[in-house]
């Protein structure tokens, strides 16, 4: 079950910024599963499938339902014993093999965009924020899904703290890896960013996130499919728009895969 501790502030950083007055206790975070689908059948019927009436399920699920509810949360005892590492494995890059090689110690997070304040976070002070524990199921597009235990800091306080404009719509998230050459990225909305339960998390299942599963910072959303749980998160940008970002649609898979940017469950 959730265990919410939010309390305290980030401060910001021309350079890594100590982002807590105070450390909380870490209750691990969950199994994780991918940062994109990458075994979907490319079929016509699929692809029809996943980009079939973006805008009227997005519109319909503004107006019919909450979506601040929270997703349902599991018990421990309810955890699968099996966590997919779906997605890229490993960016496989010189310096994400460096910052791997020092066990991140090296690592910032860059919060940027449309900002008053620009953060750079390590990893050390995202530990020692608050953070928000859950038990949630991931449902991935492939028809398979997974309950697992997530730790990390609230995306929507780290935006508060860095003086997040009230021009900014969304949220992109910038990654380590790629895939064919092609940049890793995701987008949310506000109301998806400033949800309770979207989370950075550092932990799954009580240990810090392995190279497999995004390490070492990876995003969580829980009202959302699989794919829209970007690995390897390095920058978080806040824009107006997401044109002229990579392909313009929010995401690898949107701009690439014709998947649907709005990917809600």
């Amino acid at each position: 079950m959730s265990k919410d501790n939010t309390s305290g502030l980030i401060m910001p950083a021309e350079r890594p910024s100590s982002l807590i007055s105070r450390r909380n206790a870490l209750m691990g975070g969950a199994g994780l599963l991918l940062a994109g689908c990458d075994q979907i059948n490319a079929s016509p019927t699929v692809k029809s499938f996943l980009s079939l009436g973006e805008k009227a399920t997005h519109g319909a699920q503004r107006l019919v339902t909450d979506r601040n509810a929270l997703a349902q949360e599991f018990s421990r005892a309810e955890m699968s014993p099996v966590f997919r590492q779906n997605g890229n494995q490993n960016p496989g890059t010189t310096e994400y093999n460096a910052l791997a090689a020092n066990n991140f110690a090296d690592w910032t997070l860059s919060v940027d965009g449309m900002v008053a304040h620009p953060l750079r976070i390590s990893l050390a002070q995202l530990m020692a924020a608050p953070r928000r524990t859950q038990i949630t199921r991931h449902d991935c597009v492939e028809g398979w899904s997974a309950i697992g235990e997530w730790s990390g800091v609230p995306l929507g306080l780290i935006l508060k703290r860095a003086g997040m404009s009230g021009n900014a719509r969304y949220v992109v998230f910038h990654c380590a890896d790629s895939t064919g050459g092609l940049p890793y990225y995701e987008s949310i909305d506000m109301i998806d960013a400033f949800h309770p339960q979207t989370i950075l998390a550092t932990h799954m299942n009580g240990s810090l996130l392995t190279v497999g599963h995004g390490a070492p910072l990876r995003l969580r959303v829980e009202r959302q499919l699989g794919y829209k749980q970007a690995k390897y998160v390095m920058r978080v940008e806040a824009v107006a728009s997401l044109d002229g970002i990579h392909g313009g649609g929010g995401g690898y898979w949107e701009d690439h895969r014709g998947y649907q940017w709005f990917a809600g469950i």
